[in-house]
């Protein structure tokens, strides 16, 4: 099975952006340059942040296109999040609100990327209901 390991988020300017992600998610980068940083992520994930005035081919969407997604375990740790990130000046687009598949609030980072923050319902945390099939290789 092939299993997406990099996720590549296109910013103004990758120095400002490692420093925003640094605070974020609580460690430094893994490799830096004035074009493109690395952060290596607990998960085995590996998040970078590529300017997008030299990414090839050019972007054609950068910031508020999709999500970062962070789950969390608890509808306390939603809003202990959400008032860490208030307090860091973060501009937040949508305040802590229980939606059909739990309790979140979205932030944006410094390119418009948006950073939504969930604790799924119990529903939606329980085990799946029928498995995904893989598509047959062509």
């Amino acid at each position: 099975m092939r299993i997406p390991n990099y996720t590549i988020l296109y910013v103004n300017d990758p120095l400002r952006s490692a420093a925003f992600y640094s605070r974020l998610l609580w460690k430094q980068p893994v490799a830096v340059s004035p074009t493109f940083c690395l952060f290596e992520l607990d998960s085995g994930l590996m998040l970078g942040l590529w300017s997008k005035h030299t990414v090839e081919p050019a972007a054609t969407v950068t910031g508020g296109g999709s999500e970062v997604g962070f789950a969390v375990a608890s509808n306390e740790a939603v809003e202990a999040i959400y008032n860490d990130w208030v307090t860091w000046g973060m501009t937040i687009v949508q305040r802590p609100i229980e939606m059909d598949f739990g309790f979140t609030f979205v932030a944006l980072d410094p390119d418009n990327h948006r950073l939504r923050v969930f604790a799924l319902t119990e529903e939606e945390a329980g085990e799946p209901d029928t498995e995904i099939e893989s598509p047959a290789l062509i």
